[in-house]
This record gives C-alpha cells, structure tokens and sequence, in this order.
C-alpha cells in the first residue's frame, strides 16, 4: 500500500483484488472480516464509513491480519472466532474450526428428543460447539463432552462459560469413548464428530486446512478414513440405553461402509444416512434396539 489517503472503501477494494491473485476463495468477505477485526467494528459498519481514512496504526494492524491471510491462515483462527448454531465461539488452533454442516447433527439430536431430562455425550467435543448448543437448547439435559487434546477442552470450557451453560457440561479428557466402557449404558443420546479424513483426501484439502487445523483431529485413519469412525461405533453403540440415539458426523463417501459397520454391531437397530444442508450424506443415525 503507497502512501496515500486509505478510506475503508479503498482498503477493502485494493485487498479484494490482492487476495483474489492469492486465489482465495472468497477475497471480498474476507477483506472486510480482517478490516472490521482490525477497527474493532461490526463488519456491517464498514458500509456506513467507507469514506473514513485509516490512520497508520490501523492500516499497520490490517497488514499485519492481511500477511497472515495471504499465508493461507483461516479467517476465523485470525480473528479468533466463528459463530456455530447463532453462538460466537472462541475458535484457536487447538480445535477444528466449526463447520455450518455440523449443525445438522445438533438439529438431527433435538428432533430426536424433546426437552425432557436425559444424559448426553459429546465425542470429539473440540472448541464445545455441539455440546454448548445442546446444552443452550435443552436446559434438562445433562451433558458429557469429552476429547483426546487437553487444549481443546481448556477451549471448550471457556466457550461454556461464555454462554452460561458450564455447570451443565461435564468436560473429560480420552480417546472416544474408551473411560465409559465398563459403565452401564448411561447415554440416552450419543453425538460424535471423530476424525474422518482419508489419507487418500488429505493431499487435496486446502492449505487453510492441512497447514493450520489439528491433525489429530482430522485424519480418520486409512486410506478411506473410516477406521476410526468404525472404532467410534463399536465403542460407543453399547453405552445407549435402549431406544438411545447415535449420530454421528461422517464423509460423504463413508456412508455406506459405516451403516455395515452399524448394522453389523446387532439385531434390530435402526440405521440411516443423512444429508446436510448442501445434500451430501453427512450424518450416521443408529437407534438402539428396545430389547438390547
């Protein structure tokens, strides 16, 4: 940027064009989140001041988020949040950054039971989003959100207490569901978003994706991806109740191993697929057997 009188109109049009030849995929929206971040306004503001100048202090705060979006950075680890089912999360490298899609999991489990009190599990809990927007919906409901990564879950408490709903989550730190095995099945709904990342895909994610969120997070294991998934359902099946709900996140290429992988873990159980909201198969649904 030379040295002229930079308006927010002028800011946002040379950045748009700047991360347009970065091949960004959507350089205008994240000029103005990086600008509205670096003025400490609302981005719908930037429409009512674009005559403003910026002063040096401000337009040295913009390059510097401008630098670490050209570097391929996530929007939303710079600024540090995103929004998940109308909530504002805090969002840090520690956790995967909330996808939209994923809210069809928390929709799937609320058309599933009404707000009458029940014990729900989170599996992969990172940054809180699914168990924090259960726990906002159903205030009967008690919910354990567990993870393998300590950081997230220091993420995720700090979310639940942002939105008042940490005494009514209870954050445990393993690897899926291995501490309640030897428990009687204590779960009436089960929600899980394990790791589902084909070795095979990864080569092919975006560089905001393989450069910066959690591995650990992400690879499912194999060149499909489906090992872990599948582990996730023989685990955690037996801890519903009878007439208990799983649902599970999952590829949209793994739906029909995981439903053999369901079906073969018992008589009786009702196992479907569902889409999300761009109508790819996204959601792995078991309902327990009554007589199990």
């Amino acid at each position: 940027m030379s040295q002229q009188t930079w308006t927010i109109l002028k800011v946002i049009q040379w950045t748009t064009d700047y991360f347009r030849r970065k091949g960004l995929e959507q350089p205008r929206s994240d000029a103005e989140v990086l600008l509205a971040h670096a003025l400490g306004m609302r981005r719908m503001d930037l429409y009512l001041r674009y005559d403003q100048p910026l002063d040096p202090e401000e337009l040295a705060r913009y390059r510097a988020l401008i630098q670490r979006r050209a570097a391929r950075e996530p929007v939303q680890y710079i600024t540090g949040r995103q929004e998940f089912w109308s909530l504002e999360l805090e969002v840090t490298p520690a956790a995967l950054i909330p996808r939209p899609e994923t809210e069809r999991l928390v929709e799937l489990a609320l058309e599933a039971f009404p707000d009458t009190p029940l014990r729900a599990l989170d599996i992969g809990t990172g940054s809180g989003a699914v168990a924090i927007a259960l726990a906002k919906e159903r205030p009967r409901w008690s919910v354990v959100a567990c993870d393998i990564s300590e950081e997230a879950l220091h993420l995720a408490r700090r979310n639940a207490a942002r939105h008042a709903v940490a005494d009514r989550i209870d954050f445990v730190r393993c690897d899926l569901a291995s501490p309640f095995r030897l428990m009687p099945p204590p779960f009436q709904l089960i929600c899980a978003n394990p790791p589902y990342i084909g070795d095979a895909e990864w080569a092919g994610l975006s560089p905001e994706i393989t450069r910066f969120e959690p591995r650990v997070a992400l690879l499912g294991g194999g060149p499909e991806g489906t090992q872990l998934p599948a582990r996730l359902l023989r685990e955690a099946v037996p801890l519903l109740r009878p007439g208990g709900v799983l649902l599970m996140e999952m590829g949209s290429a793994q739906a029909q191993e995981l439903q053999n992988t369901a079906e073969s873990l018992g008589a009786g159980h009702l196992v479907s697929a569902h889409k999300d909201y761009g109508g790819k198969q996204r959601v792995l649904r078991i309902v327990k057997a009554l007589s199990s």
